[in-house]
């Protein structure tokens, strides 16, 4: 055939196409509709999974939103992650062709199949960005809720096969790279559910959806005992479990069962289910036989776990966990099976107290077909919602996300300091004893926190100091603030014991959910108390829990919230229909298509309400759950109540990179773990010296975080409780707390970026070296800042670790300036009080005077370390600290400049200026090259001195 006649049969199709696609479209309504800032396509319900129409809408060049609704109109839903209005005009167009629809913006073409509605991204050179699945990839299924009609909603998207998935919250399996893997989005003590993701493929996914949902690999985990199960005498069909009711001596077994399922997962489980006459408090349960699979391929173990649990395969050792028996744990595991083959396996578990939880559960691998694919499964919602967001790089991506749910705010910069925190003060005069304790042992400090129960037993929610233990809160934090120049935070709980005087005003008002109340069900204090949660999506209620804090605590000088529970936590480790059962009545609807933004509502009436009466101190919100858009309500998270053990801080190090990849700059944990085993509590001398290393390896990390604190139980966390002066743990910590103040121009740097620039503080290594492909899968390791390589240890005993160089330039060492060639792992050096830590070439690290606290006095002097080998560059950020004069404008810039070539430092005339602003300062410059290895040390030897007065000065190296 002649090209001629290729062409004109090209051109028949495409009429034909096109054709089609009117024929098609108007048997519903018209071929497309072109709105204000989109169009709206009318499917075929019948071929595009429940959908009656799409709706493309152009945000910016760079952003979509697309929306599926169930008939042919669209539902009035207003969104409680997106916040943009007032965007710039996008100069878009849109055409029919063929069976489909194009819209193009200069910087994406989207196409949308006029039948199925499916949607697809494309570069403008025509390179594929993101799929949907072409056919069977999304779907509405009506449900009912409280007999009112909802909708199940299920999107498929096509993947590249080298792409990688990144975000998405907080979670505490230890994974990365969320490809092929499952996140469920529940909120829950340490689990943090965020709907955003990004890839290394230049795009991000911003899942418009408020109710409980599976992300990745949706398909429902199946009961262990789907899988093909044999008893240890190989019988067919079980699991032997063998009870002993003496953990100590688990040779003397009291019976045994038959058993093909292990789920004792939420509250109540193992009272209703574990044999009555098996002693939970003090016996253990060892299920052992063998499993078999009819797949080959990667199978996927859940397990949640209180108490103490090991899991063996074929006699190897795969698990050795231990969470405390009320706060249960999850692991997982990733096994490479065979088909048709048997492997042994034996479970052991050891309750550890009288409530407690284990279930096993499983995954066959991820059908051919779906090794290429990543859905979104969520319970409950109006229509389906989500943003399309393209970028050249993840920063860019996290710039879209908070274009559309708002800029991080500037904390204050005291909260970039030093957090002493306790499980708990039990009185002003411990909180004093030890502000003045740190003192006078010069630890640099900031904030000291308050946890709960700094009231009355039976008064928890009047939010009142108990007056035999506090006997003068004002004077307390006057006290803290004018002596000690320490900040206050204080723990507030959205929770009301039944009948106290705010129960009484709240209730009143409609303001409470009632179903514990019904129920009667008592907490665990003292006798137990009947409580409930105020409804935080109630709008009056919002303002009427910021009155109750305003009169009660923020007239007495609070600095700072702590939002603890705000999953909300009515009641602990209930299953997912409990809690919605306890969020009733439900303000905003149906507690379904709601409950995960607990804590975005909750932290919105803080934020907004002390914005309301003070609109000069910056607000600071730390809180225990997270939802996106959260950023802008100027709220930092923790990762709940994690145990103290080596693998529970490792899997901090992958919790903290994904949350702040998910568009949350502020995170941070309990530093040393918040709940600790038994042996640690009257330890002998090995576990006590166990403890010590844990607590500065974690220690050693937590000063690399966003935020830096410290928070557990007993043991006390102090360092001088947690070893002596002049031990090395001791020398360690006090160390790493000093180096925190010294960058401080770094970090407050770095957080200005964050409010003005979109920018991310901790960052996954595939943010900075995406053309890297090593560091895809690299979760231990990250960037603190464009500089800092952080190699958190977490084995114990370990005395270096492998770490990897990234691609792309030189590395130095921190504390020596051994320079070593990137793309290479190296076994890098890790003495007991040392973390490896790596500068990269090409970096220019500011680092201030020593301080006890940040604001004790400016930094007149800066010292530049300008590691060379490649040009540099850094800004230096400045405002007032913790006012929103920022917001005006009131900050200075101070661009620092190095040129390889020409080997001179420029320091740029300074951008802005704000009141109370040094108009002179000195910068200290410290030449770092290959061959003079000099690190990051205090009073290190300064070639080159610069008097500057805010205009542009340039210099020569010597």
């Amino acid at each position: 055939m002649t090209k001629k006649a290729n062409h004109i049969g090209a051109r028949i199709l495409i009429f034909f196409g096109a054709f089609l696609c009117l024929l098609t479209t108007k048997a519903y309504a018209q071929e497309f509709v072109k709105t204000a800032n989109g169009v709206i396509i009318y499917t075929n319900n019948n071929i595009s999974g429940g959908t009656g129409a799409v709706r493309v809408q152009i945000i910016s060049p760079t952003i979509i939103r697309v929306t599926a609704s169930p008939s042919a109109t669209f539902p009035a839903v207003e969104s409680l992650i997106t916040n943009y209005k007032n965007l710039p005009a996008v100069n878009w167009q849109a055409d029919s062709i063929s069976n489909a629809i194009i819209v193009k913006t200069d910087s994406l073409i989207v196409t949308v199949q006029c039948s199925t509605g499916t949607v697809s991204f494309t570069k403008p050179d025509g390179t594929p960005v993101l799929a949907e699945r072409p056919y069977n990839g999304r779907h509405l299924q009506p449900v009912v809720f409280s007999g009112q009609p909802s909708w199940q909603i299920n999107q498929l998207f096509e993947l590249a096969p080298n792409d990688a998935i990144y975000g998405l919250g907080q979670h505490q399996d230890d994974m990365y790279n969320y490809r092929n893997q499952q996140v469920t989005f529940f909120q829950n003590n340490t689990e943090v559910a965020v709907p955003f993701l990004v890839s290394n493929h230049q795009y991000g996914i911003l899942w418009d959806n408020n109710s409980i949902s599976r992300v990745g690999d949706t398909r429902p985990f199946q009961s262990i005992g789907s899988l093909k199960l044999f008893d240890k005498n190989n019988k067919e069909g079980w699991l032997t479990a063998s009870y002993s009711n003496n953990h100590n001596q688990l040779s003397q077994v009291a019976f045994t069962k038959a058993e093909s399922d292990i789920n004792y997962e939420f509250l109540n489980d193992s009272k209703l289910f574990l044999p009555a006459d098996f002693d939970v408090a003090h016996g253990a349960i060892t299920w052992e036989g063998a499993i078999q699979s009819g797949f080959t391929g990667m199978h996927k173990f859940r397990f949640t776990y209180g108490g103490y649990m090991k899991v063996w395969l074929n006699d190897s050792l795969l698990l050795d966990r231990w969470r405390q028996p009320w706060n249960p744990g999850v692991a997982l595991l990733n096994l490479p099976l065979q088909q048709n083959n048997k492997y042994q396996i034996r479970i052991q578990w050891i309750p550890d107290g009288g409530e407690s939880y284990i279930s096993v559960k499983w995954l066959n691998p991820v059908p051919e077909a779906d090794k290429n694919s990543f859905g979104f499964s969520s319970e409950a919602g109006k229509h389906l919602d989500y943003y399309f967001v393209y970028g050249q790089n993840i920063d860019s991506l996290i710039a879209g996300y908070r274009l559309l749910t708002g800029k991080a705010t500037m904390l204050p910069s005291w909260a970039l300091g030093f957090w002493q925190s306790r499980e708990r003060y039990t009185s002003q005069k411990e909180i004093l004893q030890t502000v003045d304790e740190f003192r006078k042992r010069r630890i640099p400090l900031d904030n000291i926190v308050q946890d709960w129960s700094y009231w009355k037993q039976d008064d928890w929610g009047s939010q009142v100091f108990d007056t035999t233990r506090f006997p003068n809160a004002d004077s307390m934090i006057q006290l803290l603030h004018q002596k000690y120049h320490t900040h206050f935070m204080i723990s507030v709980w959205p929770k009301f014991y039944k009948n106290i005087d705010a129960y009484n005003q709240f209730n009143a008002k409609g303001w409470l959910y009632t179903r514990n109340i019904a129920n009667g069900q008592r907490d665990w204090i003292g006798k137990g108390y009947v409580s409930t949660f105020y409804d935080a999506f109630n709008k009056d209620a919002q303002k009427g829990f910021w009155d109750l804090l305003n009169t009660k605590l923020y007239n007495k000088g609070i600095d700072a919230w702590w939002m603890d529970a705000s999953e909300p936590d009515i009641l602990s480790n209930v299953s997912p229909q409990k809690r919605k059962e306890e969020m009733q009545p439900f303000a905003a609807g149906l507690a379904e298509e709601y409950l995960n933004a607990y804590p975005l509502e909750n932290a919105k009436g803080i934020y907004e309400g002390q914005r309301s009466v003070n609109d000069t101190s910056r607000v600071f919100i730390l809180t225990r759950s997270a939802f996106a858009g959260l950023q802008r309500y100027a709220a930092a998270t923790w990762s709940g109540d994690i145990a103290s053990r080596w693998e529970d801080m490792k899997a901090q190090i992958t919790a903290g990179i994904n949350f702040s990849m998910s568009g949350l700059p502020y995170w941070t944990m309990d530093i040393g773990g918040f709940a600790v085993e038994h042996r640690y509590e009257k330890p002998n001398s090995k576990d006590l010296e166990e403890w010590r290393e844990l607590n500065t390896r974690w220690y050693q990390f937590g000063v690399f975080c966003p935020l830096f604190r410290v928070h557990g139980q007993y043991p006390y966390r102090e360092i001088y409780n947690t070893s002596p002066e002049g031990h090395e743990a001791y020398n360690s910590m006090l160390y790493y707390d000093k180096l925190r103040y010294a960058l401080m121009p770094y970090i407050y740097s770095i957080a200005g970026q964050t409010y003005h620039n979109n920018y991310t503080i901790m960052r996954g290594l595939v943010m900075d070296f995406e053309k890297d492909t090593a560091t895809y899968n690299i979760h231990d390791q990250y960037m603190f800042g464009p500089s800092l390589l952080i190699n958190p240890v977490y084995n114990y005993g370990a005395k270096s670790r492998n770490v990897y160089l990234p691609a792309g330039q030189g590395w130095y060492n921190f504390y020596n300036g051994q320079f070593y060639e990137g793309a290479q792992t190296i076994t890098a050096d890790a003495p007991y009080g040392r973390l490896p830590l790596f500068v990269k070439e090409g970096a220019i690290i500011p680092v201030g005077p020593a301080l006890q606290y940040t604001n004790e006095k400016p930094a007149d002097t800066i010292t530049l370390f300008v590691f060379t080998g490649k040009d540099a560059a850094f800004t230096l950020y400045e405002d007032e600290n913790t006012n929103y004069s920022y917001e005006q404008g009131a900050y200075a810039n101070i661009g620092i400049n190095y040129s390889q070539q020409n080997k001179t430092i420029t320091i740029q005339q300074r951008q802005g200026s704000f009141k109370g602003m040094l108009s002179k300062r000195i910068f200290r410059i410290v030449w770092v090259t290959k061959d003079n290895h000099t690190g990051i040390i205090e009073n290190a030897k300064a070639k080159t001195l610069i008097h500057y007065n805010g205009k542009a000065i340039t210099v020569r190296m010597k």
